[in-house]
């Protein structure tokens, strides 16, 4: 793991204990569950794109993104002196839809397998039979198989 990396991590274990402490601005606890999930610095760790993931509706949790836009500034300077780091990264906060998209999908598939259960659709049946692997499950060889025709070299 080289710097870039340790620094991108401990920006983001640090973010989210300082957002949740040191944060007063009512529009981010509004949002109600907020995560760091993700951090990139550019190579000189001058400017750090922090992915924020918001289990909100958009309204909520676009006010929450422009309450962490606004204390970005603030939150560099306790950062900075947690890391023991002199010029800590510029903050430029991102929302991260990763998670939600994840749960949208998670309620269509779920949605989708209570209709078929209602309309008497097995599901074993709705699905296709897995094809052969060519990688897990090799082609019989015609020298060793014992089903090989004898006489047919």
């Amino acid at each position: 793991m080289g710097r870039k990396e340790r620094v991108e991590s401990a920006v983001r274990e640090h973010l989210a204990e300082l957002i949740a402490r040191e944060v007063k601005d009512p529009r981010v606890h509004a949002a109600g569950v907020l995560g760091v999930s993700q951090v990139e610095c550019t190579r000189d760790l001058s400017v750090a794109h922090v992915y924020i993931s918001i289990y909100a509706d958009d309204k909520v949790a676009e006010k929450a993104m422009a309450g962490l836009r606004a204390a970005a500034g603030f939150l560099r300077g306790p950062l900075g002196r947690r890391m023991q780091i002199q010029r800590p990264p510029e903050l430029r906060f991102e929302r991260d839809g990763t998670a939600e998209m994840a749960q949208k999908l998670r309620t269509i598939v779920q949605e989708d397998e209570a209709k078929a259960r209602a309309s008497g659709r097995d599901e074993e049946a709705a699905a296709p039979e897995p094809a052969a692997d060519p990688v897990t499950e090799p082609a019989a060889d015609p020298v060793t198989d014992p089903a090989r025709e004898p006489g047919s070299d």
